[in-house]
């Protein structure tokens, strides 16, 4: 695997000779494009459709639960599977600024991917597969820069699922529990604003 992983590694990695406008759109990417998932979940928290606003809280903290899970279960298997970056080993070409610590899995493909998975399984497909398509290419910018290895965002999609799995079964058990608890503090912290009509009660 690990003889898969460095020739991956080699096919996609940039280097000096790569266009200095691939290298600077693979760092947009690579840095800012993750700021999606924050921006999604507030805005479909905060405004939509009255009669959709109900089913979009229960998908915003159902995700953000398999949020929750999947990067935990990133960390544990961080810890137990340590991994050098590419560039703490010498290897290949970086282009992107980011401390030597462990790579397996993303965080940032966990992130993502948990993200885009859950929009597919409990959204709608097509924006889950949209989700993908961006989820694809921030792992594609952050190989090529030289800060994560392929199957770093490998592992981080499968986290990704697991983070959802979990999210599911504990959906069924306190939830709905949860969900009501959540709209509470909600209305409490947030009541000058939803009285205004600025956001959605």
């Amino acid at each position: 695997m690990e003889a898969i992983n460095h020739t991956l590694f080699l096919w996609i990695n940039a280097t000096p000779d790569s266009p200095a406008w691939l290298l600077g759109l693979a760092t947009f990417i690579a840095k800012d494009v993750i700021a999606i998932v924050p921006l999604l979940i507030v805005a479909l928290w905060l405004w939509g459709p009255r009669d959709q606003v109900q089913s979009q809280r229960a998908l915003v903290l159902k995700t953000g639960m398999a949020l929750i899970y999947a990067l935990s279960i990133s960390w544990c298997v961080g810890q137990l599977l340590p991994h050098p970056r590419p560039f703490a080993i010498g290897f290949g070409h970086q282009f992107l600024s980011h401390a030597a610590d462990d790579s397996y899995p993303s965080d940032h493909g966990t992130t993502i991917f948990t993200f885009a998975l859950a929009f597919m399984f409990w959204h709608r497909r097509w924006s889950g597969v949209i989700l993908l398509a961006v989820g694809s290419a921030i792992a594609w910018s952050r190989v090529y820069l030289g800060v994560h290895w392929p199957l770093d965002m490998l592992g981080g999609f499968l986290v990704g699922i697991l983070g959802c799995l979990a999210s599911h079964l504990a959906w069924q058990l306190y939830g709905q529990r949860m969900l009501a608890l959540t709209h509470q503090i909600y209305r409490a912290l947030f009541a000058m604003p939803i009285k205004k009509g600025w956001i959605r009660d």
